[in-house]
């Protein structure tokens, strides 16, 4: 996008003969995906520098094992896209939360642990980046690599709800779905085509005094840079913020149920991000449709309730989380598994989250839990 130059590390001036400064933004050293970028003034030029705070959780002490549920719209706090921010399961892979986005940042934010993942519930807007401007809708997952500066901004008198993961690693699609080039393959329940890059380059050239939020090593630190920071005048590369709608995710089905796996549709370090969309059933003539009872054999199961009528859950609502640890089984309710014969499709819609480490619960978490969760399999006979 915008202007580069025609070979990588040329020279490349400006009208008045001054350089534009280059910078390569990459992962793994110099070793995985990349882009370079051309910016007006110096991404070094820092006026000054402090530390805002730890922004890391406080967990609550272990309890008995037992699975979760957390009414989200039970959260109160608002704000901008940071500030908005409760935090709510988390463990050294990623940490995840909810987010009631009512205002634009003022300042701007980059991550520099790892890649950000926000997923739309409802609400529409723009996020504005050091790569350009993308608008999202309900149903986006918005992918913000490592690194990248930016600023949500929701729509005037639009509140937006986000599911946030916040990974201390790449997030990208599942090898599984690529071929040896990186391209999605036939067999894959979405294509290249389905995901969106930044819409437009916008170009700030203003001097004075920006404030960039930076996470890093546990802790907030605020950059107050000397020029405004997305002064970026043409990039190009494999490393920039996408987007990717839940709508254009393609289930796969069969005769009988199929595992979660197939619903897959992204992946970090030890942990995989879901869609489950509204999809036909099973078609075998004696197939039962509802999730057969299962074990998570060394992973627990994040589930994020969007809407719908969720098929094989009792007392969920839009934005309920639950949670079903590694160790013991969990599966539907009961009456589930047998109001499920029969029934041909279902309209729910979901994210799931599975983690290979166990997930640890904020303390601030349990003031939204649905405490009577675990027993509410156990039906008493009279």
């Amino acid at each position: 996008m915008g202007k580069i130059p025609h070979k990588r590390h040329t020279m490349f001036k400006k009208a008045d003969g001054s350089l534009y400064r280059e910078q390569v933004m990459g992962t793994r050293g110099f070793s995985g995906t990349q882009s370079i970028l051309y910016h007006q003034s110096m991404p070094t030029e820092v006026v000054k520098t402090e530390i805002v705070g730890n922004y890391l959780p406080e967990y609550e002490d272990q309890q008995p094992l037992k699975h979760r549920h957390f009414f989200t719209s039970n959260v109160s706090a608002k704000g901008d896209a940071l500030d908005a921010r409760e935090y709510l399961l988390g463990n050294q892979d990623l940490l995840i939360g909810t987010a009631n986005v009512t205002i634009p940042m003022n300042s701007f934010y980059r991550n520099g642990d790892g890649d950000e993942m926000l997923f739309i519930h409802y609400g529409s807007g723009k996020l504005e980046t050091m790569f350009g401007t993308l608008s999202y809708r309900p149903g986006d997952y918005l992918n913000i690599p490592i690194g990248t500066i930016y600023r949500l901004i929701p729509n005037e008198n639009e509140e937006t709800k986000m599911l946030f993961i916040e990974s201390f690693s790449q997030i990208t699609t599942p090898r599984r779905y690529r071929n040896d080039y990186g391209q999605l393959l036939e067999h894959s329940p979405f294509c290249e085509r389905d995901l969106r890059g930044p819409e437009a380059l916008v170009t700030f050239n203003e001097k004075g005094e920006y404030e960039v939020l930076t996470k890093s090593r546990g802790m907030v630190t605020s950059h107050i840079l000397g020029h405004h920071p997305l002064d970026v005048v043409g990039w190009d590369g494999y490393l920039y913020p996408w987007a990717f709608n839940i709508e254009d995710f393609e289930p796969i089905t069969g005769r009988v149920h199929q595992p979660p796996p197939v619903h897959q549709t992204f992946e970090g370090n030890n942990f995989v991000v879901c869609s489950f969309v509204p999809r036909l059933y099973d078609y075998h003539p004696e197939s039962i449709p509802a999730p057969y009872y299962h074990s998570n054999v060394n992973s627990d199961e994040l589930l994020y309730y969007v809407k719908g009528n969720f098929m094989s859950r009792k007392g969920v609502q839009e934005g309920s989380i639950t949670l079903h640890p590694s160790g013991i089984p969990h599966g539907p309710h009961p009456g589930r598994t047998e109001a499920s014969i029969g029934k041909k499709e279902t309209l729910e819609l979901a994210v799931m989250i599975d983690t290979f480490h166990p997930l640890k619960i904020v303390k601030s978490a349990q003031a939204i839990e649905d405490v009577n969760y675990m027993y509410s399999w156990y039906e008493k006979k009279e």
